[in-house]
């Protein structure tokens, strides 16, 4: 798999601009992801995983030596049986993050576009995500990068948090779609 390194610079007036890489994740990239981003190291293991077996891919944005943000490109069917009727063979982003120090600086903008990319590359006329209800930040972002709403109604979308009872989080989410 080709190497991504896009450049996310800061924008926010007073902020310095800092350069970001953008590439997909590898073992050795594990530790420090789980304890920077604060996720269950089983995680990124699974994911990495996934990515060697040619199901997803696993981009993270790197700010010198210190991994800033992360986002899973899931190339496997969907798990929410709407989204597997509605949306077939279509790549979902998922589990886009971004450390809240670096937040309003294009890292988010820039993993969105190397995945993108990647597809695009991969023959993917198409890409969609699903994001919660409550995120409306987030659904602002996605809607200015050319995302919009599938028309099928909010889906109740399988969370990777698990719950102190070992079960899974529940989130009612919009899904968005964009051609590629």
């Amino acid at each position: 798999m080709p190497k991504t390194d896009l450049r996310a610079r800061g924008s926010r007036p007073g902020k310095r601009a800092s350069a970001t890489a953008i590439r997909p994740t590898g073992w050795a990239d594990v530790p420090a992801l789980a304890v920077v981003l604060g996720v269950a190291e089983e995680y990124f293991t699974g994911r990495v995983a996934r990515q060697e077996e040619g199901l997803g891919i696993l981009l993270t944005a790197w700010s010198a030596d210190l991994p800033v943000g992360n986002l899973y490109v899931w190339l496997e069917a969907a798990e929410e049986a709407p989204i597997r009727m509605f949306l077939p063979g279509v790549p979902l982003l998922m589990h886009a993050e971004v450390l809240p120090t670096h937040r309003n600086r294009g890292i988010g903008r820039a993993l969105i576009q190397a995945a993108e990319d990647r597809l695009a590359g991969l023959g993917h006329a198409r890409c969609a995500l699903a994001v919660r209800t409550d995120n409306g930040e987030a659904a602002r972002l996605y809607h200015r990068l050319g995302y919009r709403d599938w028309g099928h109604g909010t889906v109740d979308c399988r969370a990777e948090n698990l719950l102190p009872d070992g079960s899974v989080e529940i989130e009612t989410c919009h899904v968005m779609v964009k051609p590629l």
